[in-house]
């Protein structure tokens, strides 16, 4: 079953007075990529709610901003270390002092200094986290559904494009022997105009025949973008995470389509392997959001 990189999903938790608010928003990345957007008191268990979220998602961009509230009130208050900032301001003005800049120390420059901040209430227990790990998994979880659901449509719109790419396959082998014959037909119509008899020339276009059919046989290119289809349609059920196998198979199936164009001698094959890349693009653009 495949699943889009793209989804959103919301949790909630509540035990007493303590209540943790969770919304997870997820959309394409080549890797996973966990932000946080948490309280201060959330900071030293970042990397556990980090390791959490790889349980569930493995691949994406994926945005988590966390509320904490007690009380009713939303424990985002900070409160001011003074003894800090004095020092980090000092530095500042030594710094300043030192390198013989004239820029005068603003308060951006002082932010930068994030640890002159401090939760009122750091307080946070291994019961509040188990609380917050059950709003994450229901965010989550909500978040997967809408990703398989995208899934499910981005299955059906590449299944339709692989038919359209089989269908033209198709066409291609049936139009290769005749546009062999008609090349060839062409080409002693060419020569007659230069030659009066052909009969004494008959071995020569006979073998000319043959070097033509040998150089324009489409048909082990044929095989192996059929043989591709084969296994994209199989790994949409049947792999785990099958995004990159998918890409893989992208490349080669426009691989076979830009030699069958390349070896044609027919308009209507080479106008067949464009329509089979232009599908192909369409397909690479689609899997590019799945997991």
């Amino acid at each position: 079953m495949i699943s889009s990189m793209t989804g959103f999903g919301k949790g909630f938790a509540q035990k007493d007075k303590t209540v943790f608010e969770v919304e997870v928003r997820s959309v394409n990345s080549r890797f996973l990529e966990v932000g946080l957007k948490v309280s201060p008191v959330l900071m030293t268990r970042e990397y556990e709610i980090r390791e959490f979220i790889r349980t569930k998602i493995k691949r994406g961009k994926v945005t988590v901003n966390i509320q904490v509230k007690r009380n009713g009130n939303t424990e985002n208050f900070l409160s001011l270390d003074n003894d800090k900032l004095k020092k980090y301001y000092s530095i500042l003005k030594e710094i300043k002092k030192n390198t013989k800049l004239k820029e005068t120390i603003t308060i951006n420059h002082i932010l930068s200094f994030k640890d002159i901040f401090a939760a009122e209430n750091d307080e946070f227990t291994d019961a509040d986290f188990e609380l917050l790990k059950t709003a994450l998994d229901g965010a989550l979880n909500e978040l997967l559904k809408m990703k398989h659901n995208e899934g499910e449509e981005l299955k059906k719109d590449l299944l339709k494009r692989t038919k359209l790419i089989s269908a033209s396959v198709e066409q291609i082998e049936a139009d290769f022997k005749k546009s062999v014959t008609d090349y060839f037909e062409k080409l002693k119509e060419r020569i007659s105009g230069l030659i009066v008899d052909l009969a004494q020339y008959n071995d020569r276009l006979a073998l000319e025949l043959a070097l033509i059919a040998d150089k324009a046989d489409i048909t082990e290119e044929c095989t192996r973008l059929k043989s591709h289809i084969k296994f994209f349609t199989q790994s949409l059920d049947k792999e785990e995470e099958p995004g990159r196998k998918l890409n893989f198979l992208c490349q080669e199936m426009n691989r076979e389509a830009n030699t069958i164009s390349s070896k044609s001698i027919s308009i209507e094959i080479i106008h067949s392997s464009v329509r089979i890349k232009e599908e192909i693009e369409k397909i690479r653009e689609q899997i590019q959001n799945i997991e």
